[in-house]
């Protein structure tokens, strides 16, 4: 499965979080310490996504190769700085194709969207589901897979009122109802507050000094700030507020 993690608060370079912790992002890709059974590297494209400005529509930088076969990268990443950022490295499941379009994140406007995990029976298990949202969010998808088509269930709730926290809980319970055995990590950004789900797959958050980040594994895994988020949970955090609660409850 995929890594993945976001950021909002101080403005940081990309290269902080994605480069240079210990268990920085690039570390996961290819040393990842929890991917319960779903695979065991991270070599099917990355992308990185940030607010170039507070208020900002989202800009992102993607690939179809590792991440770390990408010697543009660290130019980029010592370069950039933010106050939001997302950025995913992907484990493609199977039959999923390793294309630049099907890596995270997926954007709308100030919106970054992530998902680590697979949408179990794919794709005719969710084909009643994806059939709820208008015809041109389906035809417009960025690339024929699971995260792409989770990510328009997700935008379709947003722009319906719902939500970061709402929208995530809905979705994950909606997919879980038609394909149980499915692995529901979503990741969501705005550019001020982070909203995640965990099903079935690891996610861990630090409310630092500087900000908040929400990451499939902490980015120092030695550093007791990280604290884990129990399955089957919604987080919706904001620098110095992190709230958690079950996901029925969110999706009621």
């Amino acid at each position: 499965m995929c890594r993945h993690l976001a950021y909002v608060g101080a403005p940081v370079t990309l290269a902080e979080l994605v480069l240079d912790p210990p268990h920085s992002l690039l570390h996961q890709s290819w040393a990842p310490a929890d991917m319960r059974g779903g695979g065991t590297i991270n070599a099917d494209g990355f992308g990185l996504g940030w607010h170039p400005s507070p208020g900002s529509d989202a800009v992102r930088y993607r690939r179809s190769s590792a991440i770390w076969t990408d010697l543009s990268l660290t130019h980029l990443a010592r370069a950039v700085r933010s106050g939001c950022v997302l950025a995913a490295v992907r484990s493609a499941s199977a039959g999923m194709p390793v294309v630049e379009t099907a890596a995270a994140p997926f954007t709308y406007g100030r919106w970054l969207f992530s998902h680590n995990g697979l949408v179990a029976g794919w794709p005719g298990s969710v084909t009643k589901l994806a059939a709820t949202i208008p015809v041109e969010d389906l035809v417009t998808l960025d690339a024929p897979t699971d995260s792409a088509l989770l990510w328009a269930l997700v935008r379709h709730r947003l722009r319906a009122g719902a939500s970061p926290g709402e929208a995530l809980a809905g979705v994950a319970a909606d997919v879980v109802r038609l394909a149980p055995r499915s692995r529901l990590n979503l990741l969501l950004t705005d550019g001020e507050m982070i909203a995640a789900t965990t099903w079935t797959h690891a996610l861990s958050v630090r409310d630092g000094p500087g900000g908040v980040a929400v990451s499939s594994e902490p980015l120092d895994l030695d550093d007791t700030s990280w604290r884990q988020v129990p399955d089957r949970c919604v987080v919706e955090a904001w620098p110095g507020t992190v709230k958690q609660y079950p996901l029925d409850e969110a999706a009621a």
